[in-house]
């Protein structure tokens, strides 16, 4: 009884309450919020330029293509799985740390790729990094800092993600300025001299692009070095002196050893009167986790990673060209930042469930206009597969596309760009091309077998003798005919169009960083008992990563087949349920320490 009571005593933060240290802890928590937006959003920038070059040298699908963006999601399903025992195992700050050295070795691998594999490698340590990172850093802020700061760390960790986000915009923008410039200054070059050197420039843009991301993965990792370790782990650990050591620099001397002794009352609370714990089916631990796994679930299932990655093709799709689709990027990640701010102010006054719900309610409103505007500039476009169906030669399609071959497959004169989107399939291997009038590079559609089918793998193998097959064969389609799927063409939708698209991405965006974008944290490092705290963290975010993953491996390939539509009304679908969940099963934890929360399960 006299547990429970002091379970619930209200935690205070003391007027006397170290400011640098806790400044300082914000700071490197923040720093791995920067580092989650880069992994996230870099790619954004550099797709384009790498779609541009890899798939003609490298001779990467569509699939391949969505691989390289979802790797990074990949490795964080992969290290989010085992994120929780490491942090118990090396503790908080050497999760840390070995979060922060991953993310750094990561960059010359990517950056020095002479192939599919070394990018690909070099994107899963990217993800491997962000895995951790996206468990330990928020299990650390919510270990560390008061109920009361608790809500600001989350707040700051989002806060930097959505920095990153920008500077990976920035970054992108500025390539895409020096590419449009290069773009000009060899208009007048013949066609092959100007393709060499648009192909060179292009090159170099994305190879920078990703050397750019090398100083925040050494600041961070060397920040971690000066932070102390979780009084909550180096308690479980029985290290008591080394936790006050730590506590007493982010609380005030007089809640220092108030503090240690809550932080000790949990392990009893879980023996019963057999002396014996809880058992980890009980509901204190299963509907605070089942809860936890929803909540990051649908964060993801809102398509938020998707859009911050492909926001640059998807707002080329749209109408917007060039320079000016990244330029709507940087505004996009620029008030995810902003809005992130207001997050901040309003999450320990608002509460985490009221703005989880005005959040949701407002991404599926957004996501579904987003979603009608596509179904408008793309209802027009002619059906064009049986045409192109005749143009194969044998195994391979050879189109050259002059402004009269443009003109034979869309049936319209005049200058106006025109886009065509091809989906064409060798076996079970599938690749989607999409092409515009307005672009020198894509002066013919060229269509080969080793632009699809990829070569055998382990995996694959290894699937196919238990029968599964859940990957083609490439044995089988080095046989297989090509078959045109589909493939539309019609005009480049207007500007004025491709800036409503970005509006709806706007409005999505800042919806998601008031509602889900700093919440989720919270729900994710609030709501798990203490027992279970790191591995149930791991597993939801491995859940939350699986979702993402899933989602932007098969955005490409989707949108080719069926449209950029029927993606947003499948988001605007899933963030419905996401509102009912917030709205009808979600309990408030504003204000309350871990182990009030707890105790609300019991």
């Amino acid at each position: 009884m006299m547990n429970d009571v002091s379970a619930a005593l209200p935690v205070h933060a003391g007027a006397s309450a170290p400011r640098w240290p806790v400044r300082y802890l914000l700071f490197i928590g923040g720093m791995g919020g920067l580092l989650y937006g880069i992994d996230i959003g870099i790619i954004a920038g550099a797709l384009p330029y790498l779609e541009a070059t890899a798939t003609a040298s490298w001779h990467l699908t569509s699939q391949q293509l969505g691989f390289v963006v979802a790797a990074v999601l990949l490795g964080s399903v992969l290290s989010s799985l085992f994120a929780g025992m490491v942090a118990d195992l090396i503790g908080r700050r050497g999760a840390m740390l070995l979060a922060g050295v991953l993310f750094t070795a990561s960059i010359p691998v990517m950056a020095l790729s002479d192939g599919y594999g070394a990018l690909l490698m070099g994107r899963l340590l990217q993800g491997i990094s962000g895995g951790l990172i996206g468990v330990v850093v928020p299990l650390y802020l919510a270990e560390v800092l008061s109920p009361e700061r608790r809500g600001r760390g989350a707040a700051m960790f989002q806060l930097l993600l959505t920095i990153g986000l920008v500077l990976a915009a920035v970054i992108g923008l500025y390539h895409a300025h020096a590419v449009d410039a290069a773009t000009a200054a060899v208009r007048h070059l013949p066609g092959a001299e100007q393709q060499r050197l648009l192909f060179d420039v292009k090159d170099h843009a994305w190879r920078t692009i990703f050397w750019s991301c090398l100083l925040p993965g050494l600041v961070f990792t060397g920040g971690v070095l000066l932070i102390s370790e979780s009084p909550r782990w180096l308690v479980r650990r029985g290290r008591i002196d080394k936790a006050r050591s730590a506590l007493q620099r982010t609380v005030a001397a007089a809640e220092v050893e108030p503090t240690l002794q809550r932080m000790q009352l949990p392990e009893e609370r879980q023996l019963g009167r057999n002396g014996k714990r809880d058992p980890l089916l009980s509901r204190r631990y299963v509907w605070p986790f089942v809860l936890a796994c929803l909540v990051l679930a649908f964060t993801q299932a809102t398509g938020i990673n998707s859009v911050l990655a492909y926001a640059v093709n998807i707002l080329n799709q749209a109408g917007l060209p060039g320079s000016v689709a990244n330029g709507a990027d940087v505004a996009i990640k620029l008030l995810n930042a902003v809005m992130t701010v207001v997050a901040l102010v309003l999450v320990d006054r608002k509460g985490r469930k009221f703005l989880l719900m005005l959040g949701s309610g407002g991404i599926t409103l957004s996501l579904l206009a987003a979603a009608l505007l596509f179904v408008q500039s793309e209802r027009g476009r002619l059906d064009v597969q049986a045409t192109l169906q005749q143009q194969v030669s044998g195994t391979t399609l050879s189109l050259p596309l002059d402004p009269a071959q443009w003109q034979r497959l869309d049936g319209t004169a005049g200058t106006a760009p025109r886009q065509l989107t091809v989906s064409y399939a060798y076996g079970g291997f599938s690749n989607v091309r999409s092409l515009r009038s307005d672009n020198p590079i894509d002066a013919t559609l060229q269509i080969r077998r080793e632009d699809a089918v990829s070569a055998d793998s382990v995996i694959g193998r290894f699937f196919r003798t238990l029968h599964l097959n859940p990957f083609p064969d490439p044995a089988q389609a080095a046989s297989a005919p090509l078959v045109i799927e589909r493939a539309v063409i019609g005009p480049v939708p207007p500007p004025t169009h491709g800036w409503l698209v970005a509006g709806c991405i706007l409005l999505f965006v800042a919806f998601f960083a008031v509602g889900p974008g700093v919440c989720v944290w919270l729900a994710l490092s609030e709501l798990m008992p203490t027992r279970i705290r790191s591995n149930g963290m791991s597993i939801a975010l491995l859940i939350n990563q699986f979702v993402s993953t899933v989602i932007a491996a098969i955005f490409l390939p989707t949108v080719g087949h069926y449209g950029y539509a029927s993606m947003f009304f499948f988001w605007a679908g899933c963030t419905l349920l996401y509102f009912l969940i917030a709205a009808f099963w979600l309990p408030e934890t504003k204000g309350k320490s871990l182990e009030q929360i707890e105790a609300n399960f019991r």
